[in-house]
């Protein structure tokens, strides 16, 4: 979603402030049909649910689904194949030291650095006929328990508006649906642990015990660090409420909660050390720290020191470790304070933007109520393990999106109070607010057709080059082998090289051109094989292999 223009957003609130009941009667209609809705709960969950997959998919004439570019993507989804035949890695290729590509170790096996919830919800997408199917069902189950957690901790009328003020900035131009690594069950596991919290509270049922420990099972292997965090902030606050309970003379809720979640927490554990000792060979490192290891010179936290540059066979390896990924970072207290400037400016615009910063004109209001400050300790606690790490995306501050939502909507609440003499002025900026947001799509719509090879609502764009020669060679009949050779405009960041679980029986496989390493036991190995070469720069030429082409990429003069 793009930053919305700030003299819309003034002009809208402008009149709203001199108008506020400007077409009273056509909002009050909207609204009692949505009060009446949120009433009914489990069909508003259903709505939320069903509406989040139309919405994305009414939008595919403008934006179509997701080719993958990143790094991260391709790491996801290979793992998500290897999944899907039914693995949890595969053994290390005998030709591997052409495949060698980012986020993936080939040794001790062939697997995903990535933790496997992502890549899960992917394989289940790719059974189902596409990992983009995976993606989706993965975005609205989080807006559904995005709006079960605001139902526990809110008036339904407002549970509802917040999710559906969620659905229209996240669900159609966002990178968590419209790419392959991950945001939305990293949220979908933190929203129903603080789902869970206040029903808890109050009952402590058996059921929601059950779901306050899958979701950490889920955050544990989607999001651990960030999940970890939030989880000890929520354990705070339940032994807070135990002791309480203790002390006023009732029983710890043993049945009933400590036992289901400890049972959940085990099950996690033994599975995460069978994990890790299939795909790292020791149950006590896991494929992130095993990659590290191998690769990074610069750690992952902040306040670590960053190593000398290793060296490496790889010519793109070297591009993309010792020198973007060295120049991102220096170590510095200097460079550390413009990198945390950097995260909290990339977190605020990713998730509130123009818009949705003009609620929090009531924070002053909003610390009066026990109930924020609650969520602002859980927010304060993760945010301080986001500030730690090195690198930040917004999907690592997943886990606490339904906190950030939950602040929004008491924002929201405060703001809709405000008067001014005598003016219902609260009630016309919530509703411009309201307005403004969901003109975003339209005109993000519009921007897109006008541009529809760089989708220029988004913070990313697609790969189209290597899908269209994914498209020309499925259609060739034969099996292919496709030699990348990249120039001197290629985008470091535009990886191509990645392959399927099955490499060997894959229609295409796709390997990578070394300078001074010699192609010959490759191509030897694939000699059943339609040999291709493809030059990567500023864009793609797709061509057979001739015998003169195994040297050093050209200059891109183009």
């Amino acid at each position: 979603m793009p930053q919305e223009t700030w003299w819309v957003v003034t002009l809208a609130l402008a009149v709203a402030w001199f108008l506020p009941n400007l077409g009273g009667s056509w909002f009050a209609a909207i609204e009692d049909f949505f009060i009446r809705l949120s009433r009914r709960r489990i069909l508003a969950l259903v709505f939320i649910f069903l509406a989040a997959i139309l919405l994305r998919i009414a939008w595919l004439p403008a934006l179509h689904y997701p080719y993958p570019l990143v790094q991260d993507e391709f790491s996801y989804l290979v793992q998500a194949d290897i999944f899907a035949h039914g693995h949890l890695s595969m053994p290390t290729h005998p030709m591997s030291a052409y495949f060698e590509t980012f986020y993936l170790n080939f040794h001790p096996t062939y697997s995903s650095m990535y933790p496997p919830a992502q890549a899960s919800i992917l394989a289940l997408g790719q059974l189902l006929g596409h990992p983009w199917i995976g993606v989706l069902l993965s975005c609205a189950a989080m807006f559904a328990a995005l709006l079960w957690m605001l139902q526990g901790w809110f008036p339904p009328h407002w549970a509802l508006l917040g999710v559906l003020l969620a659905l229209v900035r996240f669900d159609v131009f966002s990178y968590w649906i419209n790419g392959y690594w991950g945001g939305a069950v990293a949220a979908t596991a933190g929203a129903l642990l603080l789902g869970a919290l206040p029903r808890l509270r109050k009952h402590w049922r058996t059921r929601d015990a059950v779901i306050f420990g899958l979701a950490v099972c889920v955050l544990a292997n989607s999001r651990p660090l960030e999940g970890l965090i939030f989880f000890v902030a929520v354990c705070i606050v339940l032994a807070a409420w135990l002791a309480r309970r203790y002390r006023a003379g009732f029983p710890a809720p043993l049945r009933t909660f400590l036992l289901p979640v400890s049972l959940c927490l085990f099950a996690n554990l033994a599975f995460t050390l069978y994990y890790d000792w299939r795909v790292t060979g020791d149950p006590f490192t896991i494929p992130h720290e095993l990659y590290y290891r191998q690769y990074m010179s610069v750690p992952p936290f902040i306040w670590q020191k960053i190593h000398p540059p290793l060296v490496y066979a790889n010519r793109e390896f070297h591009n993309f470790y010792s020198e973007w990924v060295r120049s991102q970072y220096d170590g510095t207290l200097r460079d550390a304070l413009r990198v945390e400037r950097e995260k909290a400016r990339d977190f605020w615009k990713f998730f509130f933007g123009t818009l949705f910063s003009i609620p929090f004109l009531t924070l002053p209001w909003m610390l009066r109520d026990h109930k924020v400050r609650l969520l602002l300790f859980f927010f304060s606690l993760s945010a301080l393990g986001l500030l730690a790490v090195t690198w930040f995306l917004p999907h690592y501050a997943a886990p606490v999106f339904g906190v950030l939502l939950a602040l929004l909507v008491q924002a929201f609440r405060h703001l809709r109070r405000w008067t001014f003499r005598g003016r219902p002025v609260g009630i016309g900026w919530t509703r411009s607010l309201v307005v403004l947001s969901c003109c975003m799509l339209p005109v993000c719509t519009a921007q897109q057709f006008a541009r529809p090879q760089s989708p220029v609502c988004l913070n990313f764009a697609y790969n189209w080059d290597r899908a269209d020669v994914i498209n020309q060679l499925n259609s060739t009949p034969g099996q292919h082998l496709v030699i990348v050779r990249y120039t001197a405009y290629h985008n470091i960041h535009e990886e191509w090289v990645y392959n399927a679980a099955e490499i060997d029986r894959s229609k295409i496989v796709w390997a990578r051109f070394i300078p001074g390493m010699d192609m010959r036991p490759l191509l030897d190995y694939y000699a059943g094989r339609r040999v291709w070469l493809v030059d990567v720069g500023i864009s793609a030429d797709l061509r057979p292999l001739q015998s003169s082409d195994l040297s050093p990429a050209p200059s891109d003069s183009r």
